[in-house]
């Protein structure tokens, strides 16, 4: 069978662990040549050297997806190397445990332009050469608290609610253009940002969900794949919740 990427070059944004490493590792094995973004060079340039192990294709270049200019510059050499550009993973994030009135303007800022303004950035440095392949797919991941509320975490709320309908708008402005977007919605995943958790606070978590397991970050990669690959050339403004059941009706 052949590869469900073939052909396909992705940006693919934090990159270096956790779900980003998944689509990374994922999409190379799926034939695509992937562009490894994040602001880890150690661990970016091991994800790097892992695909190539694997004899897939894979470029590291260093991203802090807040600047204007290293977007053009990662669009730019991506170009430069593969000659084109048809994906976009918008993954990079972080999160702030603050509610309302603990939370600093300091901080809501560092989070909103990392997780909101991050992912506008991405779509308006690639666009121009999504547009051109005439087959573009974007995937921003978004969270499942980019659908509800917890009662924490105010700024990681506000931005990821805003990247669900940042993309459903962008969906709808290149929809006729040539480019397919998206959004994913992963619940409770083993990443690095658990790793915090002491194991009763884990526990709490495991039995919480339905399916009574945390999800692994290559079961949202998987979701992304499809939407990324022609497959889905007939899928745009979706939202795939990815969550063991966590997300109340």
């Amino acid at each position: 069978m052949p590869a469900r990427l073939e052909n396909k070059v992705a940006i693919i944004t934090g990159a270096a662990s956790g779900i980003g490493e998944a689509h990374a590792k994922i999409f190379a094995r799926e034939g695509a040549k992937v562009v490894v973004a994040d602001i880890n060079h150690n661990d970016g340039q091991r994800v790097v050297r892992e695909i190539h192990a694997q004899g897939g294709e894979s470029l590291y270049l260093p991203l802090d997806v807040t600047s204007e200019s290293q977007w053009q510059s990662v669009v730019s050499k991506t170009i430069e190397t593969f000659g084109h550009l048809t994906t976009l993973v918008n993954n990079a994030g972080i999160n702030q445990m603050n509610g309302v009135e603990d939370e600093t303007l300091e901080g809501w800022n560092k989070l909103i332009s990392i997780d909101q303004t991050g992912v506008w950035l991405g779509m308006k440095a690639a666009m121009p050469h999504l547009k051109k392949s005439g087959n573009g797919a974007i995937v921003n991941i978004s969270s499942l608290f980019g659908m509800m509320g917890t009662g924490t975490c105010i700024a990681f709320h506000a931005a990821k609610g805003a990247v669900r309908v940042m993309s459903k708008a962008a969906a709808l402005e290149y929809a006729d253009k040539g480019v397919r977007v998206n959004s994913i919605y992963p619940g409770m995943t083993d990443t690095p940002a658990l790793d915090g958790m002491i194991p009763e606070e884990r526990e709490f978590v495991r039995t919480s969900i339905p399916m009574k397991r945390i999800g692994r970050p290559e079961e949202i990669a998987y979701a992304s794949l499809f939407l990324c690959s022609d497959e889905a050339s007939y899928v745009t403004g979706a939202e795939i919740v990815v969550d063991g059941g966590l997300r109340p009706g």
